[in-house]
């Protein structure tokens, strides 16, 4: 395997929350990634913390079996290197801490102590509600160093107020450009590649207004339900699990201006001007404008699915939507008059994500009503599960004798192009937490803007009383859904070419 450039600094990885689901998914499989693909220096550990006593051979075993299941991606990564996984796991250990009492960290102070000035990256996967006891544990017991990094995962709050709270409480222990905080929609190649398709190349970027686009779509759809996560769920909602973070980052990343430099900061002053921008959605606008739903039984791949009310622990009378749509306007110069639709909901026909911005047709055809519709051109960014762009346009039919015309589509896949393994967006943002680079991460000002804007929503289904619409489980949502974007002479956007 060729040799790539290391990271220069040592560092230690605290994850609060180690034998937690996100870690067993996501986190420990990408790190053993990235050192399998050279990536970490030598002298790079990784402690998992969390509650009860645990053996450190059934732990690194534990995680042994997580990353086989969860490692495979793409067809030269099918099978688990053991080689790879024995020199990794000498990075790990694992140690019991009640993550809410000071006095029990005793064996974490003894594993820091001396290692100063390496990097020091604290992980909280675990509860919001954890967030400020863990942060004022860490100051209080002298663990914060100035190369000390804190990275939250969402969901940061249920509303303004409560992640004013929750990061005024954080902020008392960890500085701002020490706080990461983290969406994992941000770290995925199609994303991270919209600022490159926009900004290095001079044939979008005249045409990314109000002038030449139609419309915006952006949808992100799931095939599961909640399953055991319901208690979990009811909490959030669609609206603020999905939309508060993940779409309106995407969005931002859609709309915003080209930034000066690729300076963290500089990168997220634009964003935040996309965000301060969005219209807001207030009471008399909810019922035109927002369309909730919730899945009810029905079948998706072929399989018989309960519904929401139907689930594990559910209770019949939650009102939780778990699914929503939204018709978004941008009050700035570029964007003016340019609807932004967004959708995401679970228990939907596909598992797929993608933006999809759709141009004006052109103001004249010359061609004859027989050669066919003029249909507008589309530029589909492809999240998941297939990464990749795809540039739809028409053309003339093959052969001769009368004029036709075709739509098709100029189809970079990423995988085809870059072949190997996809790696997976946890990868990119763990290493760039690693090597003290923020732009992926959300500063304080941009969270709370979205938050200002979704409170202006869950006010307005409050105040209106909007209960989420029932939808078959396997459809796409609700009917007004269709509703929303068709009363405007539009339709969602669907890969049928």
């Amino acid at each position: 395997m060729q040799r790539t450039t290391l990271i220069s600094q040592p560092f230690d990885m605290i994850v609060f929350g180690g034998r937690g689901d996100l870690a067993r998914r996501k986190l420990i499989p990408a790190l053993y990634h990235l050192a399998r693909e050279q990536r970490l220096p030598d002298d790079g550990r990784i402690i998992a913390v969390s509650r009860g006593a645990m053996e450190r051979d059934a732990f690194v075993k534990m995680m042994h079996d997580d990353c086989i299941t969860h490692s495979g991606n793409g067809a030269d990564d099918t099978q688990f290197d053991e080689a790879s996984w024995a020199r990794f796991a000498e990075r790990l250990t694992y140690i019991g801490i009640d993550a809410t009492d000071a006095k029990s960290y005793g064996a974490l102070i003894d594993l820091l102590k001396g290692r100063e000035d390496v990097v020091r990256s604290f992980y909280l996967a675990t509860a919001p509600d954890l967030f400020g006891p863990i942060a004022a544990n860490l100051k209080a017991l002298n663990l914060v160093t100035p190369a000390s990094r804190l990275v939250l995962e969402k969901p940061l709050g249920k509303d303004l107020a409560s992640a004013h709270e929750i990061n005024a409480a954080v902020a008392r222990a960890f500085s701002e450009p020490q706080t990461y905080r983290i969406d994992h929609y941000l770290g995925k190649e199609t994303v991270q590649n919209l600022m490159v398709l926009r900004f290095a190349n001079a044939l979008f970027e005249p045409l990314w207004n109000r002038t030449h686009i139609d419309h915006v779509q952006i949808s992100v759809a799931e095939t599961v339900g909640v399953g055991g996560r319901w208690r979990y769920y009811n909490e959030s909602g669609a609206l603020r699990d999905m939309v508060q973070n993940h779409l309106l980052q995407l969005i931002c990343l859609t709309a915003m201006e080209p930034p000066s430099t690729l300076d963290a900061d500089m990168i997220r002053d634009e964003k935040l001007k996309v965000l301060r921008a969005l219209h807001p959605v207030q009471a008399d606008e909810v019922a035109a404008a927002t369309v909730r739903g919730q899945y009810r039984a029905g079948t998706v791949d072929g399989n018989a699915v309960p519904g929401y009310l139907e689930e594990s622990d559910a209770d019949s009378r939650s009102d939780t939507e778990t699914f929503v749509a939204i018709k978004i306007g941008i009050d700035n110069w570029r964007w003016a008059g340019v609807p932004f639709y967004i959708r995401t909901g679970k228990r939907l026909p596909q598992r797929s994500s993608e933006i999809v911005v759709q141009f004006k047709t052109p103001p004249h055809s010359p061609y004859p009503a027989s050669a066919g519709t003029i249909h507008p051109n589309k530029l589909v960014m492809r999240l998941q599960p297939d990464e990749g762009i795809r540039l739809i346009m028409l053309n003339k039919g093959r052969g001769p004798g009368e004029l036709k015309l075709r739509q098709t589509a100029l189809d970079l896949s990423f995988a085809e192009t870059f072949g190997g393994r996809s790696p997976d967006a946890y990868e990119r943002l763990l290493l760039d937490v690693i090597r003290g680079r923020p732009a992926l991460f959300m500063r304080l000002d941009e969270l709370e803007a979205a938050w200002r804007w979704t409170d202006g929503i869950l006010q307005g289904w409050s105040d209106t009383g909007l209960a989420p619409k029932p939808y078959a489980a396997g459809s796409w949502g609700p009917n007004a859904a269709i509703a929303l974007i068709e009363r405007d002479g539009r339709t969602w956007h669907e890969d049928d070419i």
